[in-house]
């Protein structure tokens, strides 16, 4: 029986790798490391804590006693006391300086930092391998014409490959915004309950540079460089940072999201299709269906986290001077869901761009049935540089665009003598090349600056990403 409600992020969409980041087990883990770096610095600074006390605490970091922290916690009310009492249980030598002149936030905050650095280097990644999997589908794309689109309305021509650099563009904001977070992210540190570490003051009997090292140490113990700490704090880091994160996301949700429209509106036109897997059905009723529902759900998923994007600009806006709890369950749901949302996301664009089926056949017809109206001005240039009056081939024009039936405007132009125009003037001005601008070239030279960005974050390419549809 499933009598229990299951979050579809973690059962039918996030991948295993970004659900273990948020795990209780990394969660809880993490947890100890800090106490453990606590205690090791407080030694190394002249505490009386000896090699047993820290010994025990280390072999017992990944042996959590949920069951017992669970029970302390019913009776305690409190998660991380329930922990530390539940750890010192398991070390009981090490019980009566765990935790030593901390507060909550020193394990919690530090612990939600350590993370969100993690979940930001996963989606890094993935994002990426999603810019290499389009920067491949434009290289081999860039020569072949289509038909752009202004308002969804036909417009003058561009290139596949062309159309896709939009795509990688947004996703290379979304890049240099990211590794602008990774690069500012830094620890809460131990600034004790009001962030004046007026605790540890006490501590180290009132030795200010002490207390400094303390942070300090702590910061490179656990994988920081021990100038990445907020140098002022209340009890919690601001709640700003959290909203600069998700920020990040909901910005990669955008593009994404712009992406998968772009493909659903070019899969109605039958130019371009998401992969479709042999024995995948697109509709219970209707055999014959292909439908992009790759693209759809990243377009539902990312409405999703664009909206969650609004709960830590709250938060941030309503904490109460140096600390306030209204943030803490908000928290617990908004990060690590925008984070698993745009692990899923991401995971569908990568599949989508790599299999990405484009219908040269279909591409070229459409353009060419839509050729002729765009090139009227030219062809109206052409008159009258040849001693044609503007203004009446311009309504001559004008007429054989509204009686056009079954695409013979450029037949009514031809046999039309105001326009005095041969067959072979016409096929030159109808040459596509001529209304494509630089588009190809643009390409070309949008891609020289891609493939450096991925050339500088090689170590970052190859992922193996698993669709659950």
């Amino acid at each position: 029986m499933r009598s229990k409600y299951q979050s579809p992020l973690c059962g039918r969409y996030a991948s295993a790798e970004m659900q273990g980041i948020f795990s209780d087990d990394t969660k809880f883990s993490t947890w100890r490391k800090l106490w453990v770096a606590l205690a090791e610095s407080q030694a190394a600074l002249g505490l009386n804590i000896n090699d047993e006390q820290i010994e025990q605490m280390k072999a017992n970091i990944h042996n959590i006693n949920y069951e017992r922290a669970s029970e302390i916690e019913r009776e305690t009310k409190h998660d991380v006391m329930s922990h530390i009492k539940a750890f010192g249980e398991q070390c009981p030598a090490a019980a009566p300086i765990i935790h030593l002149g901390a507060t909550s936030c020193y394990v919690g905050d530090n612990t939600d930092i350590i993370i969100q650095k993690s979940a930001l280097l996963l989606v890094k990644k993935l994002l990426v391998n999603a810019v290499y999997e389009l920067y491949k589908f434009a290289a081999k794309y860039k020569d072949l014409h289509c038909l752009a689109y202004t308002h969804f309305q036909s417009a003058q021509p561009t290139t596949v490959g062309k159309r896709a650099c939009l795509w990688i563009q947004d996703l290379l904001f979304d890049l240099e915004q990211l590794d602008f977070i990774l690069d500012n992210l830094k620890l809460l540190g131990c600034k004790g309950t009001t962030g004046t570490a007026a605790s540890f003051l006490a501590l180290f009997d009132g030795d200010h540079d002490k207390v400094k090292q303390l942070e300090q140490m702590i910061a490179q113990k656990i994988g920081f460089d021990s100038n990445k700490i907020y140098p002022v704090s209340g009890q919690t880091y601001s709640r700003k940072i959290d909203y600069y994160t998700v920020s990040v996301l909901c910005g990669i949700a955008q593009s994404a999201s712009k992406f998968s429209n772009d493909i659903r509106l070019l899969s109605h036109l039958k130019e371009i299709q998401e992969p479709f897997e042999d024995k995948q059905v697109g509709s219970s009723a209707m055999a014959y269906k292909k439908n992009p529902i790759k693209s759809e759900r990243i377009a539902s998923l990312a409405r999703y986290v664009m909206t969650n994007s609004l709960n830590p600009a709250l938060t941030a806006s309503s904490q109460w001077f140096e600390r306030t709890l209204d943030d803490s369950a908000n928290r617990r749901i908004a990060i690590p869901e925008a984070f698993l949302a745009v692990d899923a996301i991401l995971s569908l664009m990568i599949n989508i761009s790599g299999g990405l089926i484009v219908n040269p056949k279909i591409v070229e017809k459409r353009l060419e049935e839509e050729l002729p109206l765009m090139a009227t001005e030219n062809i109206l240039m052409h008159c009258v540089r040849k001693g044609g009056d503007r203004q009446e081939l311009h309504e001559q024009i004008r007429l054989h665009s509204m009686e056009e039936t079954d695409s013979d405007l450029i037949e009514r132009i031809l046999n039309n003598p105001a326009f005095e125009f041969t067959k072979e003037e016409m096929d030159s001005i109808l040459n596509v090349e001529q209304f494509t601008g630089r588009s190809t070239q643009q390409c070309e030279e949008f891609l020289s600056y891609v493939k450096a960005i991925l050339d500088n974050n090689h170590g970052l390419l190859g992922i193996d990403v698993e669709i659950t549809i």
